[in-house]
């Protein structure tokens, strides 16, 4: 009876390695399908627009005709955007973060109630918050109009919740040892957060901040409801300007009939990547160079 118990115990096991592999190679497939589809489209596109990446793409500005056509007021003013986005977002997710993960008592109904709705508004379409920043901060009370502030509030709406979702975790992966250990030698609770808990967890909240602030950027869908213009030929030089930004301007090229607009939007999501990517690996760097391993 013992050795028919240990053949059907075997047997099982065998049968579940070989599900185990096969889900496996199934998942390697479905990764290389994605990778295979996301090398053709770079492809296609960086052939397409390589004829238009110059330097006169970056210095002049949008225009009619096509062999006068730049970049310039779109990318500065995806630079405005951005950088307004990341003063108004960091601050406020790390201290949300900070309060819900240090401070706030988890029995109470409200911060249970405040944690849900972070999770839940981190999967909500960018289309959604484009008609939330269209009621409220375009018209609305708020009434700022199509600037750059309206766009920069919009997409901190947008990212926030990411963030504070990520820098909580960052918090959370710090030991709870460091705490007790600087409580112990006397230091208050802010002191043991802000010296102790934070430095620890800077690579995860940058990473996250930097992540987020990369899907903001290449996001058009809420800037277009909020009146992102389309047609700029000035830099923005306030929050109250008007301005375009990188993917709008793809969008409205996309849609001309000429080619050549075409091959000029090919160029232009090519120099949006190449930001993005560089944002991207200024936080791989800061991640591995301040990582900390407990």
């Amino acid at each position: 009876m013992k050795a028919v118990s240990d053949l059907a115990t075997g047997a099982g096991r065998g049968r579940e390695r070989i599900k185990e592999r096969l889900f496996k190679a199934l998942l390697m497939g479905c990764l290389g399908l994605g990778l295979v589809v996301l090398a053709v489209l770079l492809i296609q596109v960086t052939t397409k627009g390589w004829q238009a990446l110059n330097v006169d793409l970056l210095t002049r500005m949008p225009s009619a005709t096509p062999s006068r056509a730049g970049i310039q007021a779109a990318l500065l003013g995806t630079l405005w955007v951005i950088s307004l986005t990341a003063a108004l977002t960091i601050p406020v997710g790390v201290g949300a973060a900070i309060y819900l993960e240090e401070y706030a008592d988890r029995t109470r109904w409200y911060n249970r109630f405040t944690e849900l709705n972070i999770q839940n508004l981190a999967a909500v379409p960018a289309i959604i918050y484009g008609i939330l920043g269209l009621a409220f901060i375009y018209r609305g009370f708020i009434g700022f109009g199509p600037t750059v502030l309206t766009a920069a509030m919009t997409l901190s709406l947008l990212v926030l919740p990411m963030v504070i979702i990520a820098s909580r975790e960052a918090i959370r992966a710090v030991p709870n040892s460091i705490r007790l250990g600087a409580l112990a030698l006397g230091a208050t609770k802010w002191q043991t957060v802000s010296r102790q808990v934070l430095p620890a967890a800077v690579p995860g909240i940058a990473t996250a901040s930097i992540l987020a602030l990369s899907r903001a950027m290449g996001e058009a869908a809420p800037l277009l409801l909020l009146g992102g213009a389309t047609f700029v030929t000035f830099n923005p030089d306030g929050l109250d300007s008007d301005y375009t930004v990188l993917p709008i301007l793809i969008f409205n090229w996309v849609t001309r009939p000429q080619e050549d607009f075409k091959i000029l939007a090919a160029a232009a999501i090519v120099v949006l990547l190449v930001v993005l990517l560089a944002m991207n690996s200024i936080a791989i760097f800061i991640r591995n160079r301040y990582q900390r391993k407990w």
